[in-house]
């Protein structure tokens, strides 16, 4: 048996500063026994909960069985736990395969060398026992696998997510810089949104925020238009508890005045392309409008992310930008309540408003705020 099997045990990988936020959604999806962990969460599941959590989470990026656990001291360790596994258990010998490695405190040092080393494994079990070795896909393999090995210590997983989650599907127009989507779900679970308010997004871009609390609103599931999972890749996969589960879906009709804008009309088309991907998305209203010529604001929960002034690598001035920006909140926001992403924390002092609370959030490489805004 494989260790996921032994233990009913597997992990979440989740972005830096939102651990506890992903503990409680796999809570609520039906995980028992979590444990953080900077960027993960250990939980334990039955097969019908973790198709359901890969399924519906939103703020988790990837889930990884784990296959085994070893010692490894040197690369021959690797490569001997790699030719101990059953690849045939996961992939035929005519299907692809691609390997995500990390490494950290163990006498192997490089984590690419590390992921070759069990490329290597995969690839001669494969034609040993069956003489055909299957290919590598680093873009769109049938299989994804990961390597962790922390102080000497190995573990290969499966990803039964079947690549990151964060690619929702319904993303096929683009701006510059656009937000992460698990980082969007993030900011709509931190502002506390019901759903039923009044929200909007008038610097919405692409459309991101907006489809996240779309979804949230509706209760559509994160993997709704993702063509394929990772766990009907395990051994003892149960369609018949994958069907319960899809069977099992609960949407909701959209009760809320959910608005968005852009001053840029390519950013307004982006973002209705994307929302109609969403079964009933193309129904929430967006428009090209200046967000400086916005006097409509009052008495909503407002969730943007500003530009934050960085472009090619190089940073623009935008003190002046984000004090016009928090004058336009104070003066024609009244009664509402703003969840402003600050993708440069630097801008936070130049808004002019004092935050009811400010929290780190990282999206992309970016160490960024999330501000909350009373105003009154």
């Amino acid at each position: 048996m494989y260790d996921y099997q032994l233990h009913n045990t597997y992990t979440a990988q989740v972005a830096d500063g939102i651990e506890n936020l992903a503990q409680t959604e796999l809570q609520e999806l039906g995980a028992t026994d979590c444990v953080c962990g900077f960027r993960y969460v250990h939980f334990k599941a039955s097969a019908r909960t973790l198709y359901r959590i890969v399924y519906r989470a939103r703020l988790i990026s990837r889930v990884l069985a784990p296959l085994a656990r070893f010692a490894c001291p040197a690369d021959q360790d690797l490569y001997n736990a790699g030719m101990a596994i059953r690849w045939t258990d996961f992939l035929n010998a005519d299907q692809t395969f691609a390997i995500f490695a990390n490494v950290s405190k163990s006498a192997i040092g490089h984590s690419q060398y590390a992921g070759l080393k069990l490329k290597d494994a995969v690839a001669d079990w494969f034609r040993d026992h069956t003489g055909i070795r299957p290919s590598v896909d680093p873009r769109d393999p049938d299989l994804w696998l990961h390597l962790h090995i922390h102080e000497d210590v190995g573990t290969i997983s499966l990803d039964v997510s079947g690549g990151s989650m964060h690619r929702r599907g319904y993303r096929v127009q683009s701006v510059e810089a656009p937000m992460n989507e698990t980082v969007a779900a993030a900011i709509i679970r931190m502002s506390g949104w019901d759903g039923k308010s009044p929200l909007i997004d008038p610097l919405c871009g692409s459309g991101t925020i907006l489809c996240e609390a779309f979804m949230h609103a509706t209760n559509l599931p994160a993997g709704l238009l993702r063509r394929k999972f990772g766990f009907n890749r395990l051994p003892d996969f149960n369609p018949r508890l994958w069907d319960l589960e899809l069977a099992a879906e609960t949407t909701v009709e959209l009760e809320a005045d959910l608005r968005g804008s852009d001053i840029d009309p390519v950013a307004v088309e982006a973002t209705r392309t994307n929302m109609s991907r969403l079964p009933g998305g193309d129904e929430v209203i967006v428009g090209r409008r200046d967000f400086f010529e916005r006097s409509d604001m009052t008495g909503t929960t407002i969730i943007c992310n500003p530009p934050y002034g960085i472009r090619l690598g190089k940073s623009e001035d935008m003190a002046p930008w984000f004090k016009m920006f928090g004058d336009h909140l104070k003066r024609q926001c009244s009664g509402s309540t703003a969840y402003v992403y600050f993708g440069d924390r630097a801008w936070l002092k130049c808004i002019g408003l004092k935050p009811e609370w400010k929290k780190p959030l990282k999206n992309g490489g970016l160490d960024g705020r999330l501000a909350k805004f009373v105003l009154y």
